[in-house]
């Protein structure tokens, strides 16, 4: 089944409780990119306003790690009121096995994350401890960017490797530049929850752009 996972970094801050009703009526998953300015180069939101849109949420809150050392912040953004903490297996390297249960110990769905630039095989080792994979299909850290085409190649091969060891219904999240024009094919190489901010928030209609992505 595919979800749709608006990425209310997209959102309008002046208007964010119409945004977040928006998705409690029209998608699945509230996805929220946190970002220290030391991972990536820029600087989201923290937990004020993960607290303030899991006031109003009636889907879960999906809370996308784009920070150093995660293992700092699991409990509280948990806490938060996040139901999916994923965090970049960059910043975590040989750590991502403690993160993983940090997460789980919190009652939380934990996801690995990857970057266009590292190897979809990194992350394998890990395949049969998480509960969702996220598949950058831009480099994190700024909203608008455009979808990376090699990103269907390793959504494939993540795909086949969780159909080899006999996890085929672990979902893969992917992230950036996603699109109605593209979902389609994201879907196809084997996506099943699809993050999409601008090309949802910025829609002369926003409902009819997620209506189309699920339809892809």
């Amino acid at each position: 089944m595919v979800q749709i996972a608006p990425s209310m970094l997209s959102a309008d801050f002046l208007h964010l409780e119409e945004d977040v009703e928006l998705v409690n009526r029209h998608a699945q998953i509230f996805h929220l990119d946190v970002m220290d300015g030391t991972f990536v180069p820029n600087i989201s939101f923290g937990f004020p306003v993960v607290e303030a849109i899991a006031r109003k949420a009636r889907k879960p809150l999906d809370v996308h790690l784009m920070i150093v050392h995660p293992e700092k912040y699991v409990e509280r953004f948990a806490k938060a009121g996040a139901a999916m903490i994923s965090f970049h297996y960059e910043a975590a390297l040989a750590d991502s096995a403690a993160v993983i249960d940090l997460i789980h110990a919190q009652g939380v769905k934990a996801g690995i994350v990857i970057n266009p630039d590292c190897p979809t095989q990194s992350i394998f080792p890990y395949l049969d401890k998480v509960d969702f994979v996220l598949i950058m299909s831009v480099f994190a850290g700024f909203g608008g960017q455009k979808f990376i085409p090699e990103s269907l190649e390793r959504i494939a091969a993540v795909r086949a490797e969780l159909e080899r060891i006999g996890r085929p219904d672990i979902p893969i999240e992917v992230d950036g530049g996603i699109s109605p024009d593209n979902a389609s094919a994201v879907i196809a190489a084997g996506a099943s929850i699809l993050v999409a901010g601008s090309s949802i928030f910025k829609a002369r209609n926003p409902a009819k752009a997620i209506k189309l992505m699920l339809n892809a």
